[in-house]
């Protein structure tokens, strides 16, 4: 990975265990459960687990997509490069611009209810104050800034501490519900199956709710650039995250179904996992799980600013977004422009979310919307994995099934489920979803015609890349001159 002196990211800062620590808080599995269980069964009832585990299968195809192709590629705008080499730059563009989107507007959607935790915890009254919690989650969003805008050391410091305390709790809660004597039902092995579905189009809403629980375990190929033995360490940094989130998540919605009536779901809302901790310890179990939710928001409030940063400062560097997004503070090696970019806009969203009604409207409108912008990068990136391996695919069962089978059948599903659920969206949540990846057409085209070098791209091809990486000299012509642009964009 080259280095250009006052350009480049920190190289080698994040190591294997820093880099699934950092899968695990993108996924967020605390918040994730609080934010989003209550919407899931609103959607399937108690197919919840079901959607969890349907969705996982073809995730994991997602997963080993971006892992491989982060083998040929380290660039921290990760999809945004692959699928533009691979597909065409301009989806690889909105494939980019559905990230930046997503993450801008989950950076609200995270902040207000780590607001209104905190103030839960000194006096459940305030935390009714929507104007007064949008303060104090614009200001917990602000910490986050700062700890990112001081580089990848500190934010991994600061992920060990949060995420550590917080997979704690969650972990004890997992064995207090085991043990736990009180149930509102019993534990039903349909519950994974198909039955409790409303046809096609009420699996493809769970599933697209699901997409939302998982999202986030791709900040490390964000991080790449910064990564020691990056190629091997994100994909299998992402692997190892997948997994670990989606145990707790089908663990915690099994004991939400078990322990908790559907009225209590209902009623409970977001705060639905200080309703379970209730149920479980007492007077005690609610604040203790409060206490995990508010840390896994405020961890991912980190992880993905690091991820709407690099995309940002990848798009800057290749000059499809403002160059001076490309920019990097000289000491502590980030792109600090992209960070102040982001910081101001958000700020600006905090205001305006104000007038958008209660904190569950906000985060039930956008959760979809993201939903719909997951699906869209995650499927294109499947794709541009089984064209960019299109040639090695034979060579065994393993790269068959592994490189091109389930990568293929992750993204299409995506598309399918991104497809099915248009249709069952609210207005506001089309509107934010596809109004927001529309947006990008306008920065698309106006650097295009610009003629940025990002829109004549050096093809991605497995075959060819892995034999430069792996110095052969058995290679043709063409596929040394393949070699030395292949790398183009990596710093």
């Amino acid at each position: 990975m080259r280095n250009h002196s006052g350009r480049g990211l920190r190289s080698n800062a994040l190591g294997t265990l820093d880099t699934v620590v950092m899968a695990v808080a993108g996924s967020a599995p605390a918040y994730s459960i609080a934010a989003t269980t209550s919407v899931l069964v609103a959607t399937v009832g108690l197919a919840g687990p079901a959607s969890l585990l349907y969705c996982a299968i073809p995730m994991l195809g997602i997963v080993l997509a971006f892992g491989r192709l982060g083998r040929i590629d380290v660039n921290a705008g990760a999809s945004y490069s692959w699928v533009g080499r691979t597909l065409h730059p301009f989806l690889g563009f909105l494939s980019g611009w559905a990230l930046v989107v997503s993450t801008t507007i989950f950076m609200v959607a995270g902040s207000l209810p780590a607001g209104a935790m905190t103030l839960s915890l000194v006096d459940p009254a305030l935390a009714e104050n929507r104007v007064l919690a949008t303060a104090v989650g614009a200001a917990w969003f602000l910490a986050m800034l700062l700890v990112v805008l001081g580089g990848a050391r500190l934010t991994v410091r600061a992920q060990l501490l949060l995420s550590g305390v917080e997979l704690a709790i969650l972990v004890f809660f997992i064995v207090a519900a085991v043990l736990h004597s009180g149930a509102a039902a019993a534990f039903d092995w349909s519950w994974l199956g198909f039955s409790h579905f409303d046809g096609p189009a009420g699996f493809a809403s769970g599933a697209l709710i699901a997409a939302f629980y998982y999202w986030g375990w791709d900040v490390t190929s964000n991080l790449s650039e910064e990564t020691r033995d990056s190629r091997r360490t994100a994909g299998l940094a992402a692997l190892i995250g997948v997994g670990v989130v989606f145990l707790l998540f089908e663990a915690f919605t099994i004991a939400v179904n078990v322990i908790l009536t559907a009225e209590d779901i209902r009623a409970g809302g977001a705060g639905v996992l200080a309703v379970l901790g209730d149920a479980i310890w007492p007077g005690v179990g609610g604040e203790l799980l409060v206490v995990a939710v508010l840390l896994s928001t405020v961890a991912t409030l980190e992880t993905t600013l690091i991820q709407v940063t690099r995309s940002l400062f990848a798009m800057g560097r290749d000059r499809t977004m403002p160059a001076v997004l490309g920019t990097v503070h000289r000491k502590w090696n980030t792109p600090w422009v992209a960070v102040a970019v982001v910081g101001t806009v958000a700020l600006v969203m905090f205001a305006a979310s104000t007038a958008l009604g209660s904190v569950g409207d906000v985060l039930q409108a956008a959760v979809a919307a993201i939903g719909v912008q997951i699906a869209f990068y995650y499927g294109l990136a499947g794709i541009a994995a089984v064209v960019a391996y299109r040639r090695t695919l034979l060579t065994s069962v393993r790269d068959f099934v592994l490189g091109g089978v389930w990568p293929l059948l992750g993204a299409l599903f995506m598309l399918w489920v991104l497809v099915e659920a248009l249709g069952e969206l609210s207005a506001a949540s089309v509107a934010i979803g596809v109004g927001g990846l529309a947006a990008g057409l306008v920065p698309m085209v106006h650097y295009w015609r610009r003629g940025s070098s990002y829109y004549r791209p050096a093809r991605l091809d497995a075959k060819l890349a892995l034999a430069a990486d792996h110095g052969r000299t058995d290679t043709s012509s063409h596929d040394t001159d393949y070699a030395n642009r292949s790398l183009a964009t990596e710093f």
